[in-house]
């Protein structure tokens, strides 16, 4: 019995890139780091669950032939805009349901990870069993159980009219729902049982043209894979796109890059991990990462060097402080503070922090923000939004899917600063100008705007790890929980490949 010697995918891939530092050519390498680069015509980032759902529900009712939802959880209970009545916004299945029977061309297909139904928040019954607003030939649900062992899918994409797409860091699904305000108490922000859920932050882009196309090109193929269905696009026709919404983006590139793990017919995909390293790696000035986990060696390794380069860029990390479930907490959350000391320990020069954000509440006290979205942007010339998070898993075992931009005119990067100078004032209870000409009183340094405005009761707060002491090993239970390729139980028993 020979075991496997050669590296997998993921791992090569994990090993392999960003191992140099401000490379002058060119981010984005169709083929290697990203699956395709295609142009939208239209482009524009959903910050917080509120405008995402909102402008979703306003495409979803401008349907004309298709609607290809694909997520990691989904729930046809919750209601887009919970924040108005539910006569003009009913449940989302009913939604559907009545778009279709409104509509005699429209199909609507739902594809869900199969363990959602124990995995996710979302109602199992109606995933499981079926509810009253799927009984409809043009409305499909199926689970998704082509995927190794317990890894997840993890893609969070929506297609209309294979000319319009959603993609990010949201499902269709509850405690999704938040404004940008996040206020601890918020009343629209309901569980079931109703009690009121943890303020959210999240991000998803929307493009459309052939990026819109080529998404759902991916789309199809995921449906192709986990029911044996093919799909073929419909002839290119006007894009859906939401009324009012001003694009943030007009005709910009917009690359895609997945992960799939090599399962039956399907082939290994690991382009995410490689645009994320190779992203990181060109930084020059400023990184500004929202995450939900941080813990992968790889991007650690990346990171590392720039903190030991005395000329490397600042690095600041919003990420999720509370983990959920002893599990997530054991592995998740005592890895990424593993991981933050690391760094710390290696940042000679102080160009790194790592900070949670907190909304004070009306006992004199703080809530804290859970961060789910899955960001980077590196200086002013590049953006990524999408579901993978910076964990191993979403290397080389989960299926993930990002979108990205890589700035090639100057409009293009003052629109790159400006969502970080965005999302760092709502983090900060600030206008994004405030923010803008503290950059600018700082001579361009992110950070120290950060910590000049970082005053208020709404604000950023430093990780524990950013100065205590902990274990230098991975938790107990990392190989399971957040491996870097599949577990098959049979590969002891393989021949190494020649």
């Amino acid at each position: 019995m020979q075991l496997l010697e050669e590296s997998t995918g993921a791992q090569a891939i994990a090993q392999g890139h960003g191992s140099a530092r401000g490379s002058a050519g060119p981010i984005l390498r169709p083929g290697h780091n990203c699956w395709r680069v295609a142009q939208a015509d239209r482009a524009s980032v959903l910050v917080d669950g509120a405008p995402y759902f909102a402008h979703l529900e306003a495409a979803l009712r401008r349907a004309q032939r298709s609607i290809l939802i694909i997520g990691w959880d989904f729930d046809g209970s919750i209601r887009l805009r919970p924040d108005a009545s539910i006569e003009e916004s009913p449940p989302l299945g009913p939604l559907l349901r009545s778009l279709v029977e409104d509509n005699p061309d429209l199909v609507v297909r739902i594809l869900v990870w199969s363990v959602a139904v124990v995995h996710a928040p979302g109602a199992p019954g109606p995933l499981i069993f079926g509810a009253d607003w799927q009984n409809h030939p043009r409305l499909q649900l199926k689970l998704d159980t082509h995927h190794p062992l317990y890894a997840a899918h993890h893609q969070k994409i929506v297609c209309i009219d294979d000319a319009l797409a959603f993609v990010g860091g949201m499902d269709l699904t509850v405690e999704r729902w938040d404004t940008h305000h996040h206020a601890c108490d918020d009343p629209i922000r309901l569980k079931d049982d109703g009690t009121i859920y943890e303020p959210v932050h999240d991000l998803q882009m929307l493009v459309d043209g052939d990026a819109g196309r080529a998404i759902a090109e991916v789309g199809y193929g995921r449906w192709k894979f986990a029911t044996g269905e093919e799909l073929g696009p419909a002839a290119a026709g006007p894009a859906p796109w939401p009324p009012g919404l001003e694009p943030d983006f007009r005709q910009v590139p917009i690359a895609i890059a997945r992960t799939y793990p090599a399962w039956g017919e399907q082939p290994a995909a690991h382009e995410a991990a490689a645009l994320t390293l190779d992203a990181l790696a060109a930084a020059r000035r400023t990184i500004y990462i929202e995450a939900q986990y941080m813990t992968a060696p790889a991007v650690g390794d990346v990171l590392e060097r720039h903190l030991a380069d005395p000329d490397g860029p600042e690095i600041i990390v919003i990420q999720t402080h509370e983990s959920h479930g002893w599990a997530e907490e054991l592995v998740m959350g005592t890895n990424r503070d593993r991981l933050i000391r690391r760094l710390r320990k290696c940042d000679h020069y102080g160009r790194l922090r790592v900070y949670y954000p907190v909304i004070p509440n009306d006992q004199g006290g703080e809530c804290q923000v859970l961060i789910h979205s899955k960001l980077i942007i590196v200086d002013d010339v590049f953006l990524r939004i999408g579901s993978s998070n910076l964990n191993n898993r979403s290397i080389g075992l989960d299926s993930e899917c990002d979108v990205a931009i890589e700035a090639t005119a100057e409009e293009m990067r003052r629109t790159i600063a400006r969502l970080r100078d965005r999302l760092l004032a709502e983090h900060l209870d600030i206008s994004p100008g405030t923010f803008r000409k503290t950059v600018d009183l700082a001579n361009g340094s992110v950070l120290a705007a950060i910590e000049t405005l970082n005053t208020g009761p709404r604000g950023l707060r430093a990780f524990g790890a950013m100065s205590d002491d902990g274990p230098d090993v991975p938790a107990a239970g990392t190989g399971l929980l957040d491996p870097l390729e599949p577990f098959e139980p049979l590969s002891l028993f393989r021949r190494r490949r020649e």
